[in-house]
């Protein structure tokens, strides 16, 4: 269970990123991107961001190289606006857990005697 500190700097995190991300950032392979979490270690040096990409495997693989190539930008940025005596390494990585979700839902169509679709 993650401390309070690590909860509020997570969130505090995803909140400028996504800020960022909206206004500064204008890097077109970062289209219909949406941040789901942060996950900050305990020591407050790395934190994971998780993203949602609208798309193809073809589109959530360019989102992820233009986000990684705007990664020192973002670091840096969320550094001044926070004010962290230290800034966290940002991770990004693609959150499938909608993929999951919505794959579930089809099984779950199929027991009750729906014809599930095609995957």
């Amino acid at each position: 269970m993650p401390s309070a500190r690590r909860a509020r700097v997570g969130t505090l995190l995803q909140s400028a990123l996504a800020e960022l991300l909206l206004r500064d950032v204008k890097d077109p392979r970062i289209g219909m991107v949406t941040l789901t979490g942060v996950d900050v270690s305990p020591d407050l040096k790395h934190a994971s961001v998780f993203v949602s990409v609208f798309g193809d495997a073809a589109t959530r693989t360019r989102a992820l190289a233009g986000l990684n190539s705007a990664r020192s930008f973002l670091q840096a940025q969320v550094g001044r606006r926070l004010g962290l005596r230290f800034t966290p390494a940002l991770r990004f990585e693609i959150d499938d857990s909608l993929d999951r979700v919505e794959r579930v839902e089809q099984l779950l169509r199929g027991v009750d005697g729906e014809d599930p679709e095609p995957t």
